[in-house]
Order: structure tokens, then C-alpha cells, then sequence
């Protein structure tokens, strides 16, 4: 049987007190004075009541409980299983309060998934927006050069080339913005493999430096391989080849002129820890925690004229996440910022 509780027992101690004091009373009354008094009356039917009181609210209680019982275990074969088993109810548990506890559970657990679903609706609603916006600032600009083209400017010597190669530099960004898209859905599905050997991280460094060194001229930023040579880690050379050109190109980009960029390392254990630093116009706080989404941009001064796919940073945290490392980033506004990753060593 189920226990009684405190207050329960309290209760059927005082009817059942109430109850033997009246009897008791009643008692010695009618043997001393062959008659009853009225107070040991009251205390013998106050007893008696409480008595049939507890007995009667025992049994409704276990009846209504049973009920409780069979329909919570209908809900489970039908639920299977989703607010809890069956034999969990046992006749000495509080029934109401186990059925009470698992619906407040459950209700928590529903709350939480659609706050889950509406947050995965809003990154949907804002990557496809995103996206279109990309996607329309090269096409408007490419058919705006095809248009003047064909409204007579083809046969102008000064406008016609001009017009063209800026057609063709839309068309290049258009194929950008695929492939980078491309590139993350496999990194994100799991489909690219990396192909993880001993890599020589200066020399990668250094190639990565000369792919982009016409730019940084142009920008007046310098590019600097603090890295010792022959520092050698387990990546996947074109993969990180792909995290520091992005990573390069967002400090010419955002950078200073006559500012730097630049990469160093330390050796932690059996890891290698990568630091790349600029000293460029910085970010706000309100925006690291969302720099790696895709598309997302930090205010005017970082606007899509600057070019990129807004996919670039992205991309290196998917990256850096399949070679089982984490990247983080620390900036402050008007003082630059450092990208900071963990590669595993090579002997």
C-alpha cells in the first residue's frame, strides 16, 4: 500500500485521539452517572466523522488514482514511451505528482524544440536573403554592361573592352559564390574528405603569401611567415592552403595602409598553435559571435564592394573543425584582429 504522508498522518491521529478521548468519556460518564454528557457526545461523533471521513477519502483517492493509472497507461502504448514507462507507476507512488513532473518534462522538451525550429527558420529566411543579395549585385552589374554594349557600345573602341572585362570580373565573382557554396555544403554533409599527411606549414605559408602578394601591394599591407621553418604538421595541404588565403585576404581587405598582417606559432604538447594577426580596423564585439555565419557582414565599413563571397570565414571554421580543431577570434575596434587555431604536430 501507498504510504500515508505527514499531514495524513497527522489527521487520522487526531480523529482517531478525538475519537478515544470521546469514547473514553462517554464511558465513564454512563457508568458513574447512567447518561451521556453532550461534550463526550460531540468528541465520540467528531472522532467518528474524521474516521469515516479518512477511510471514505482513502478509497476515492485510490479509486481516482487507478483511473489516473489505466489512462496514463493507454497514453503510453499510444505515446511509446515519450512521457515515460508504465512500470514506472508502482501502487506506492503519487501518481498525480509522477504524471504532473513527466508533462512539465515533456512540455520543456516541446518548448525547447520549437524554439529550435523557429531559430533554424530565421537562418533560413536570412542565408536565402542573403544569398539572393550576393547573388543580384554581380548579375545587375553584368547586365548593365551588357545592355550598354548593345545599345551601341560595342562599336566604341574606349567603352567596349572596358565594359567587357568588367562583365566578365561579375561573372568570376557569380562562379566564386558557387563554388564556395559548393565547397561548404560538402564540408557541412561530410562528403569532402581530407586528405591529412606531413605538411610543411612555413612552406604552405609562404605559397599562400605569394598568391595574394599583387593584392597586398595594392593595399599597402604586408604579409609576414613568422613561422619557423621546417614546422611540420598533419593537415591537408590544400584545405589549409584554402583557411589562410581567406584569412589573408579578409586583413587586406579590412587592413590599414602600411598596416600588416602576419602569422606566428607556438608548440603546446603534441600541437601547434596558429595565430593570425593584423592591425586593421577591428570588430565590434557584438559581432564575433556571429562572424562565421555564412553571408554575414560587420556593419558598412565592411561592405560587399570589398568583394568575396561572404563565405570565406565560413568556410575556414568548417575546415578547421574537420581537422578536429576549433577557431576562435579576438578583435577590438581600431586595434585588429587575431584568428587562433590549434594544428596537431608532425615528427
Amino acid at each position: 500500500m501507498r504510504p500515508l504522508t505527514p499531514r495524513q498522518v497527522s489527521l487520522w491521529a487526531a480523529a482517531l485521539v478525538a475519537a478515544l478521548i470521546g469514547l473514553l468519556a462517554a464511558s465513564s460518564q454512563f457508568l458513574l452517572d447512567g447518561a451521556v454528557d453532550p461534550i463526550s457526545t460531540g468528541l465520540l461523533a467528531i472522532g467518528a466523522f474524521g474516521i469515516s471521513f479518512g477511510v471514505l477519502w482513502y478509497f476515492l483517492q485510490r479509486f481516482v488514482q487507478d483511473r489516473i493509472r489505466a489512462i496514463y497507461k493507454a497514453v503510453q502504448g499510444g505515446r511509446a514511451g515519450s512521457l515515460g514507462s508504465p512500470e514506472k507507476l508502482r501502487m506506492d507512488e503519487d501518481v498525480l505528482g509522477e504524471v504532473n513532473r513527466e508533462m512539465l518534462d515533456w512540455a520543456s522538451e516541446r518548448r525547447n524544440e520549437i524554439k529550435g525550429l523557429r531559430e533554424r527558420e530565421r537562418f533560413r529566411r536570412e542565408f536565402i536573403g542573403n544569398l539572393a543579395h550576393e547573388l543580384k549585385t554581380p548579375i545587375f552589374n553584368i547586365q548593365g554592361y551588357i545592355l550598354t554594349l548593345l545599345e551601341g557600345g560595342l562599336e566604341d573602341e574606349k567603352v567596349n573592352r572596358d565594359f567587357l572585362q568588367r562583365a566578365s570580373a561579375g561573372v568570376e565573382r557569380l562562379n566564386k559564390i558557387v563554388e564556395d557554396l559548393d565547397m561548404i555544403t560538402k564540408l557541412e554533409s561530410g562528403i569532402m574528405d581530407l586528405n591529412i599527411r606531413r605538411t610543411d606549414l612555413h612552406a604552405l605559408i609562404d605559397e599562400a603569401i605569394k598568391s595574394i602578394e599583387i593584392r597586398a601591394k595594392e593595399k599597402g599591407v604586408r604579409v609576414m611567415n613568422l613561422v619557423p621553418p621546417g614546422k611540420l604538421v598533419k593537415a591537408d595541404e590544400d584545405r589549409l592552403m584554402h583557411v589562410f588565403m581567406n584569412l589573408f585576404q579578409n586583413a587586406i581587405n579590412y587592413g590599414r595602409e602600411g598596416g600588416y598582417c602576419r602569422v606566428a606559432v607556438e608548440d603546446i604538447d603534441d600541437e601547434v598553435l596558429v595565430e593570425v594577426s593584423d592591425d586593421g580596423i577591428g570588430i565590434g564585439p557584438e559581432h564575433l559571435p556571429r562572424l562565421f555565419e555564412r553571408f554575414y557582414r560587420v556593419g558598412s565599413s565592411r561592405s560587399r564592394n570589398e568583394g568575396g563571397s561572404g563565405l570565406g570565414l565560413a568556410i575556414v571554421k568548417h575546415i578547421i573543425d574537420a581537422h578536429g580543431s576549433t577557431i576562435t577570434v579576438k578583435s577590438e575596434e581600431g586595434a585588429g584582429t587575431t584568428f587562433v587555431f590549434n594544428l596537431k604536430r608532425s615528427r
